[in-house]
């Protein structure tokens, strides 16, 4: 295996292809290959499975995974300058990379040719973070574990218990789906160009069954309803929901005058399987 130290430095990869990162898609490129090292060993032994990066921009996580034992890479870009700077990579990994241009919002894991499930492993697009991560959340049956790097403030939300500041919609959905690890801190002067904020490595694995029973819909409807007013009551916050909002909260042994932020993912999810059979029953 060609190791990736015989590539051209980043630098001289993004001077080359002119990979300015560019603001509107959230680009901030790591070029410090020992950190990216770092990354693509946080999932643990990656022998014959099959990785998914999102956004390789000029390619050092990239390089890290190939030099891995993972089967194949496929990484997910919609820049074309990057397309055309990775060529390299796929030169030299004909058998073990491929390059797809796309939109990661719009991906489906299904259409990745692959026996068993994906591991993702990417420094994600500030800027699409947290919708990326709701998406996949719902293609769990295809993936293995997701080991993503965020702005800290969105992992700190992830891994937030309830009572906290940070707790809310995303800390409830993901801690009902996933087993949260945050790995390691990233300094901002990691990056070319350096972001103003401190980024975080989390890996997620998902949990062999959810915390509790509920729908994804119906759980994401509850929890924006009471996270999009958490000032309010429950009895108040939730009136967007039914019409009389006690009867959602009926047999959950919640304090109607309770606030969003001090229930548990279990509670919320009480709550999505009310909220499930009212409707079934034409109340909501």
């Amino acid at each position: 295996m060609e190791p990736a130290t015989s590539f051209p430095p980043l630098r001289e990869i993004i001077a080359q292809y002119g990979l300015g990162a560019r603001r509107a898609l959230g680009q901030h490129f790591l070029l410090d290959l020992n950190l990216t090292r770092r990354i693509a060993s946080t999932p643990g032994d990656l022998a014959n499975q099959t990785v998914v990066e999102i956004g390789p921009g000029p390619g050092g996580l990239t390089r890290a995974l190939l030099e891995t034992n993972a089967k194949h890479v496929y990484a997910i870009e919609r820049d074309k300058r990057c397309i055309e700077a990775l060529q390299s990579l796929t030169t030299a990994y004909p058998d073990r990379l491929t390059i797809i241009e796309q939109d990661a919002l719009k991906f489906d894991f299904q259409t990745i040719p692959t026996d068993g499930k994906v591991t993702i492993v990417a420094n994600l697009p500030y800027n699409i973070s947290v919708p990326l991560l709701i998406g996949w959340l719902r293609q769990l049956s295809s993936i293995k574990s997701m080991t993503l790097m965020f702005q800290k403030e969105v992992a700190d939300r992830l891994s937030a218990a309830p009572g906290s500041k940070s707790y809310g919609r995303t800390s409830v959905i993901t801690q009902w789906l996933c087993d949260i690890d945050t790995a390691f801190t990233v300094p901002a002067r990691a990056f070319v160009p350096p972001p103003k904020i401190t980024s975080s490595v989390v890996r997620l694995t998902p949990r062999h069954q959810p915390q509790a029973e509920a729908t994804f819909e119906d759980l994401e409807r509850v929890t924006a309803a009471a996270f999009g007013q958490r000032r309010k009551m429950l009895r108040s916050a939730l009136k967007s929901l039914v019409a009389y909002p006690i009867s959602l909260l009926t047999g959950a042994d919640i304090n109607p005058e309770a606030r969003a932020e001090t229930l548990t993912v279990v509670q919320f999810c009480q709550i999505a399987e009310n909220y499930r059979h009212i409707k079934k029953a034409g109340g909501a």
